[in-house]
């Protein structure tokens, strides 16, 4: 082989290799485009797939009948087993470092190349960087069309930059022995890549046809949300709203058109997102508004503790800032607490943004605020209410009649000021079917008075139509129907149900009511006998074993309900068993086990029983002042319950005078002792004491026996804690326990944290969610801040360092890593509570009640009340009461099976994307209508 160069045209030829030097050669004249010509096969192996992939050899691969590559997608291979996540993988890699705006526009035509190629029936396929590392050789082989062969090794995939800019050396081998060494490489990553995911190649479609709009250049409503969202920091990630998020929009823009108002009550079932559902349908009818010329306020009312977690989940998933109220502050804060207004309960009617956030905290009493919400001058253009079931009446002893509570009271005013009313709650029946009727009536007022029918309406009165709801009773005549028809008489665009259109059609036709009008008078017997025969028919027909009025009717109007269980069988969810622990049958060191546990409590020493005991005294102390209630009741009892630390931090707090917010109660409620007060000194005294002496929290023995002795660390674990005190202790004590292992402290804004090595440094919530995903970090440490949007399904464990008196927050934590792209069938999760604890009596009583290992909370309440808790032995006749009255609604749901999915799934391929100036402008509008000028918010905005 002669190591001399040949001539500048042939390049360096021996034993029928090739060397070309892009210093001499034009490499893709020279040699791409000689040898593509009439190949009748083309395999390579590239570099990262990329919009470039094709810039120069593009022509003529185009015309080779069979095109296989080989990319390096820096994916793991467990990602590769999901379509959904791999296709999440490669978008959010795709657009990792690019400017998406530009690069659609700057190369569009290298956009459309590609789309070409892969509508010819080409294959690329993505190669896991576990099983290669990262692919940086580059090669290919080329079957001629006299049936040669020849491989190459070398350039930058088929760029300009590789092929003509950069320093690049080519060595081409014809021999059969150099092409059957390309080829076997070749196989070996074609062997275990996976195919280019469906949905990247309708993004590169999607990308040769993307431009930009204004508002009023979008023409139909269905397309406003996707052309302000496609785009939205979420999608740029590769994730997508779910099909039923999407689908919750849908039904939004059937009721806009129907009635011309919104008032729906989204009544899906725990940890589905609702978040997000009422979040997208806020965005698209502010933008239909603005569409009209109007941009009115946005407010979202949330108990204090979901506040900011509705902040947090607009900006980094749908890139939409808003303002949260601050009640410390008396003013308006951004994502990061900064304060963006002025202070003085006066400002709580002057939002910066078009989206102010406040606690319904501030509801549930007479505060200024709540008045100067319900005097500001002007409609509302959207009221939210997010946990709404606690809105509701509260029964009065013996014949008094029920009593509206004070956010009930406050919501039905508000209600009243505004155009559309949303409301979410996965629990809109507590323990009574009357229940439901709090939220209707919220959605009835002012605007809305369609949604129950006028004050003779039958639907106003539960005694009279709840047996007919739940198909108990029946109405088979169609006189007795007529006064349940008539009022509130719906549009016909208000179902899908042909015998119900017909019969709405021919009723509004006959007495030629206008689309605005949602009643009539006349009796049946008056009007055509066409109409009483349809309405005979539809009485006389059962669908799917559901009557007439169990289908239609103002709840199933009104209300959006999706199970979990119909979106597993519809394949929208995946069905993932749950193990529960501490269990010694599951363990594989009983030995280890019996050490830590009694029973399902940990064992704890006489020191912790001693300052248990006083956290109880302490109780008894206030409520002999008439103070222990509410949230100071349980205060210390639930602290201690959650870890040492907390216990003793907690304690020091109080006896130095400070205020203990309440970090559950929606009344915002705060603790602040009477330091005067001897026996409230002395117990907290004796339980920083006592707690002094314990020398290790067991529940941190516990957590470190799962990590290590069952393998709960190599499977990946996240660490709940309802408090960010015990949060921030179990993340530095596994730190100082694991020096070598990072780990992440997910939690509020500003309090999010990396640790390693003996250091630890502030971390953005999105840098740890994406090492996560990127299986960098395999232990995380959490407050319930990570209960909702956070994709953790590379972890395949989880473990309750405390109990939440919520069953709905334990199933939100659990949905965490139950989800698209768990690669383990069944996930485990550990639940931590000290024995001879009021927690270790509830969870008994809430064990016992889990349904199965799929399913796992099923119908149990939302919270676990106070008075349930202080007669412990009713607690489980109490539970029960709620179920039973959650199985006996069986007709709500029935109509919304067919908004699982949207009518049409216009979002991955909307091609008119608003334009962010647009969004900026209307994002920005104050309630008062004038453009924010504050930095902090529009830095919020790209």
């Amino acid at each position: 082989m002669s190591l001399y160069p040949m001539s500048m045209t042939s390049g360096t030829q021996s034993s029928g290799i090739t060397r070309l030097s892009s210093r001499t050669h034009a490499l893709d004249e020279s040699f791409l485009t000689k040898y593509l010509e009439g190949a009748t096969r083309y395999r390579r192996i590239a570099g990262y797939f990329t919009s470039s992939m094709f810039e120069v050899a593009g022509e003529a691969i185009m015309n080779i009948p069979r095109v296989e590559i080989v990319c390096n997608a820096d994916v793991q291979p467990e990602d590769l087993r999901v379509a959904k996540v791999a296709q999440a993988k490669l978008m959010g890699k795709w657009n990792e470092h690019s400017d998406l705006e530009t690069d659609a526009l700057f190369n569009r035509k290298r956009y459309q190349q590609l789309a070409d190629f892969l509508t010819r029936g080409h294959t690329i396929k993505v190669a896991p960087s576990s099983n290669c590392g990262f692919v940086h050789g580059k090669a290919g082989i080329i079957d001629l069309a006299d049936g040669r062969k020849i491989g190459f090794i070398g350039s930058m995939n088929e760029t300009s930059s590789g092929w003509r800019h950069h320093y690049e050396i080519l060595w081409a081998d014809e021999s059969p022995e150099g092409v059957a060494w390309i080829e076997a490489e070749f196989d070996y990553l074609w062997r275990n890549s996976a195919f280019l995911p469906d949905a990247v190649t309708n993004e590169i479609r999607r990308r040769t046809k993307r431009h930009e709009v204004s508002l009023p250049e979008i023409e139909k409503p269905e397309q406003v949300a996707p052309a302000a969202l496609v785009e939205s920091p979420m999608y740029r990630e590769g994730f997508t709203l779910q099909p039923w998020q999407q689908g919750f929009v849908t039904e939004t823009l059937k009721h806009y058109r129907a009635y011309g108002v919104v008032r729906l009550l989204l009544a899906d079932e725990v940890g589905l997102g609702k978040t997000l559902s009422m979040a997208t349908a806020a965005l698209t009818l502010s933008l239909l508004e603005e569409q009209e010329g109007k941009a009115r306020p946005t407010v979202i009312f949330a108990p204090a503790t979901l506040c900011e977690q509705w902040q947090t989940e607009l900006i980094d998933k749908l890139g939409i800032p808003t303002a949260r109220w601050s009640t410390l502050h008396k003013g308006w804060l951004n994502s990061q607490g900064m304060l963006i207004s002025g202070t003085g309960t006066h400002n709580i009617t002057e939002c910066p943004l078009r989206i102010g956030i406040i606690s319904t905290g501030l509801m549930v009493r007479d505060s200024d605020e709540k008045q100067r919400l319900l005097d500001r001058r002007g409609e509302y253009g959207l009221v939210v209410l997010d946990e709404a079931h606690k809105a509701r009446t509260m029964v009065a002893p013996g014949s008094a009649p029920d009593k509206d509570n004070k956010l009930l009271s406050f919501m039905k005013k508000i209600a009243g000021q505004a155009k559309h009313v949303i409301l979410g709650t996965a629990t809109p029946i507590q323990t009574r079917r009357e229940d439901l009727w709090d939220a209707m009536r919220i959605l009835h007022q002012g605007k809305g008075r369609f949604v129950l029918g006028e004050g003779l309406s039958r639907w106003h009165h539960p005694s009279e139509v709840v047996d007919l709801l739940s198909g108990v009773a029946h109405i088979g005549q169609a006189e007795k129907a007529w006064a349940f028809v008539k009022t509130p008489l719906p549009p016909v665009e208000a179902t899908n149900e042909p015998k119900a259109r017909q019969l709405y059609n021919l009723i509004r036709s006959e007495l030629g009511l206008s689309e605005d009008t949602f009643y009539c008078d006349p009796p049946l017997v008056t009007l055509d006998e066409d109409i009483q025969d349809v309405l005979q028919d539809a009485l006389d027909e059962e669908v799917n074993g559901a009557s007439f009025f169990q289908r239609e009717n103002p709840f199933v109007r009104h209300i959006v309900l999706r199970k979990r269980s119909s979106l597993e069988n519809a394949g929208l969810l995946p069905r993932i068993a749950v193990d529960i622990h501490p269990d010694i049958a599951r363990v594989g060191d009983e030995h280890g086990f019996r050490g830590l546990f009694d029973g399902i409590g940990l064992r704890v020493d006489d020191d912790y029983r001693v300052a248990y005991e006083a956290a109880q005294d302490f109780g008894k102390a206030l409520a002999s002042r008439g103070r222990g209630s509410g949230f100071m009741k349980n205060l210390m009892e639930q602290r201690i319950c959650s870890s040492i630390h907390a216990g003793i931090s907690t304690a020091r707090k109080l006896l130095e005078g400070d205020v203990i917010a309440d970090e559950e109660d929606e009344q915002e409620a705060f603790a602040q002792i009477d330091t005067g007060s001897g026996a409230e000194i002395e117990a907290l005294e004796t339980l920083i004491a006592r707690l002094g002496e314990v020398r290790e929290d067991p529940k941190l023995n516990a957590i470190q026996f799962y990590l290590d002795s069952e393998g709960w660390l190599a499977l990946g674990c996240i660490v709940f804690s309802q408090y960010y005190d015990t949060a921030a202790w179990v993340a530095r004590s596994l730190a100082a326990r694991y020096p070598d292992e990072p780990i992440g402290l997910y939690a509020g804004a500003g309090k999010s944290r990396l640790f390693l090595d003996g250091n630890s440094v502030s971390a953005e919530r999105e840098n740890l969610k994406l090492m996560v995903a990127e299986r960098k970090i395999r232990l995380m440490i959490a407050t319930d801040a990570a209960c909702e949007g956070l994709n953790l399904q590379t972890l395949g464990t989880l473990i309750n360092v405390d109990l939440p008196w919520n069953p709905t927050k334990l199933e939100q934590r659990i949905g965490r890593i139950k989800r698209f792209g768990q690669t383990r069938d069944r996930v485990d999760m550990l639940n931590l509570v000290n024995h001879g604890t009021v927690d270790e009596r509830v969870y008994e009583r809430l064990s016992e009640r889990m349904r199965d290992r799929f399913d796992l909370f099923g119908a149990l309440p939302d919270t676990i009340k106070d008075e349930w808790i202080d007669n412990i032995e009713d607690l489980g006749e109490e539970m029960d009461k709620y179920i039973d009255a959650q199985k006996r609604e069986t007709g709500f749901d029935i109509r919304y099976n067919a908004t699982l999915e949207p009518d049409d799934d216009t979002w991955s391929e909307c091609s008119k994307v608003l334009s962010r100036r647009d969004f900026r402008d209307l994002m920005s509008r104050s309630w008062n209508g004038k453009r924010s000028t504050t930095d902090q918010s529009q830095s919020e905005l790209i």
